[in-house]
């Protein structure tokens, strides 16, 4: 394989830095699943945790970093998840943290960042407008700007889930993974192709927000003016040249999936494994129910990477799933 900017002998490393209660998350066969989606269903569960994501497996090894270097502020960019995470790691470590998100964020993201005694800045825009605010404030005051898949930390961070997924028994034929920014999708995938290349590695995005879609598939960057989907966490107009760089290495595959396929995949994770996720983590799911034939007689792992949601929109988006269940 080409070498993308990810390191394994780091990503071994970074299991040391990463507070144990991010690691070695649930990892089971959910045969509930299998009748109505036609395979083999694995779930990696990401939401155990004090922040519900994925994401502080990154901060935790760019907060060390931090820390071991005498540094004492960061800020960054975050749809929420991160920001909550970025919030946890850099409290425990003396770090003093300024999230900047948009004003129309998921509330419950936002009182979760406040809650871990961040500083919030909110922008009357999308997350590309956070982005360039984080970008001026660390320009401005000196302090490290901590950018989501740029940075290699978030990345390797992240890839620890590959190095679980590789070593536990059962193996399995193809690995579903949310595609936003792209650092769940290069660690996992950079990974599972260096250890177990014969699995299939696709990454689902909503057809609301395909830049990162688009890009893989032409192989440069492709923006958009606009998102309109309700999978916020992945919801990036501009993807990040390296980032897609290394995407190219390790994806087998891009999708785009649409709106009522997450809304149904969020009511199946509901109703058949008991789990209440935000749109992001339904990803997967909506994959295979769109091309049943492609994951037929297959063992597909699917990562839950979030439950960090606003429950009146979710009962709304579930009540309306109900109406359209496969």
């Amino acid at each position: 394989m080409q070498e993308t900017r990810l390191d394994t002998a780091r990503i071994r490393a970074a299991r040391r830095i990463i507070d144990p209660v991010f690691l070695d998350t649930p990892l089971y066969r959910c045969e509930a699943l299998e009748p109505v989606l036609g395979c083999t269903v694995s779930v990696k569960l990401e939401t155990a945790n004090p922040v519900r994501s994925f994401k502080a497996r990154g901060t935790e090894v760019v907060a060390s970093l931090l820390a071991d270097k005498g540094s004492r502020a960061a800020v960054c960019a975050s749809a929420g998840n991160l920001g909550q995470a970025l919030a946890w790691s850099g409290r425990g470590r003396g770090l003093d943290v300024t999230v900047v998100a948009s004003r129309f964020a998921t509330r419950v993201k936002l009182d979760r960042i406040r809650a871990w005694d961040a500083g919030l800045e909110l922008v009357d825009g999308d997350h590309e407008m956070a982005r360039e605010r984080a970008a001026a404030i660390a320009r401005y005051d000196g302090i490290r700007l901590v950018e989501d898949s740029l940075d290699i930390e978030t990345c390797e961070g992240a890839a620890t889930i590959g190095l679980e997924l590789v070593d536990s028994p059962p193996s399995f034929d193809t690995v579903l993974i949310a595609l936003g920014g792209g650092a769940l999708a290069t660690g996992v995938g950079h990974v599972v192709k260096e250890v177990a290349p014969g699995v299939e590695v696709i990454c689902v995005q909503p057809l609301g927000a395909p830049a990162m879609t688009h890009s893989w598939r032409r192989r440069r960057v492709v923006t958009t003016d606009a998102t309109d989907t309700i999978a916020d966490g992945v919801a990036g107009r501009r993807p990040i040249p390296a980032v897609l760089h290394d995407l190219l290495l390790v994806a087998d595959d891009a999708v785009l999936v649409q709106e009522g396929s997450i809304i149904a995949g969020m009511r199946m994770l509901l109703d058949h494994a008991g789990l209440v996720v935000e749109p992001s983590a339904a990803l997967g799911i909506a994959a295979i129910l769109e091309d049943r034939d492609r994951f037929a007689g297959r063992h597909v792992v699917t990562i839950v990477c979030g439950s960090n949601v606003d429950l009146d929109a979710y009962h709304r988006w579930v009540g309306t799933a109900a109406g359209h269940r496969p």
